[in-house]
């Protein structure tokens, strides 16, 4: 018998520091009042996301970074964001966040940037189709022809064929089926690692998603049943495992880290996930952190330093 990673401390109320809990409380004050997106509608709130209207600020942008468009399913374009050094020693592919509604590629520049910075690597985030105008599968379509993409174009592109893959919230949920697709309709098993961050992986909604309740810190069970209704209406099979991943077949996947603070809504999913992970013969880590929002990483802390450092000496080991 080997002695379970899941350590209770962890979850209990008096592992959460003093800066944490005080981090949680200014999120809390943040979002108190903010409108809803649904009541302003996508577009309006991508808009002021974009331009730093409401709680969060306006997106710091890379001088460095470049778009360049590749062909997707059915002719559309799929706009890549590429942030590269000189000689990368990989390519991360990047999904980012946003409950598949919200969020864009060029709105985690600096995140990427400290990638690039601590693992060597080339970062490629992919600016997918959102939803309620391009419902599923429009978004996983889309992480998937730049998957491909990459594969075939990395080495000329980059200089590299090492890929690893990753992302947060809805980002880890479309990085999570993208190596699926991956793997079960292009024989492609080669992605080095997975840093999946905060994932939603079970889109019928797991017990600490159902209880998490209203209280406004970040993400609420309210928001993630109006995120599954824009992106999935209510025709779409929920635990289809295109759609909710925790119920796919788990074999062959690459070295995984979940990343997953004990305030968020979507903490089972990571935990059960990378059971299912473990159980399936895949080598995973689980990374824990007391009293983490949704979220938690975009703010400063010791508990966001502490988990973003985490996930680059994991990229930066699984690229050997």
């Amino acid at each position: 018998m080997t002695k379970t990673p899941f350590d209770p401390a962890l979850f209990r109320a008096d592992a959460i520091s003093a800066e944490t809990n005080g981090i949680n409380n200014a999120i809390m004050q943040m979002m108190a009042g903010a409108p809803e997106w649904w009541d302003a509608g996508a577009a309006a709130a991508r808009k002021d996301r974009a331009e730093g209207k409401g709680p969060f600020p306006a997106p710091v942008l890379s001088p460095d970074a470049r778009t360049i468009e590749i062909a997707g399913v059915g002719g559309v374009k799929v706009p890549l964001r590429i942030i590269a050094p000189k000689n990368p020693t990989g390519v991360y592919l990047h999904c980012h966040g946003g409950g598949w509604v919200l969020g864009a590629a060029n709105q985690q520049d600096p995140m990427l940037e400290r990638i690039i910075k601590h693992t060597g690597m080339a970062c490629v985030s992919v600016e997918y189709r959102l939803a309620p105008e391009h419902p599923y599968p429009a978004g996983p379509d889309d992480c998937e022809a730049a998957a491909l993409w990459l594969v075939k174009n990395a080495k000329a592109e980059f200089g590299t064929d090492i890929l690893t893959i990753g992302g947060e919230s809805a980002g880890g949920h479309l990085a999570a089926v993208t190596i699926l697709r991956m793997r079960d309709k292009h024989n492609y098993k080669g992605f080095k690692g997975a840093n999946l961050v905060f994932g939603a992986f079970d889109l019928s909604m797991t017990p600490s998603q159902k209880h998490f309740g209203n209280e406004r810190l970040v993400l609420r069970t309210v928001d993630m049943e109006k995120f599954y209704d824009a992106f999935l209406g209510d025709k779409v099979k929920r635990r289809d495992p295109d759609v909710s991943p925790l119920y796919a077949r788990l074999h062959d996947m690459p070295p995984a880290l979940f990343t997953i603070g004990t305030r968020d809504a979507l903490m089972d999913d990571s935990l059960f996930m990378y059971a299912r992970w473990i159980a399936a013969g895949n080598e995973a880590e689980l990374g824990v952190y007391p009293g983490g929002a949704h979220g938690f990483v975009a703010f400063p802390g010791d508990l966001s330093r502490a988990a973003n450092a985490a996930q680059d000496a994991f990229l930066k080991r699984v690229i050997g």
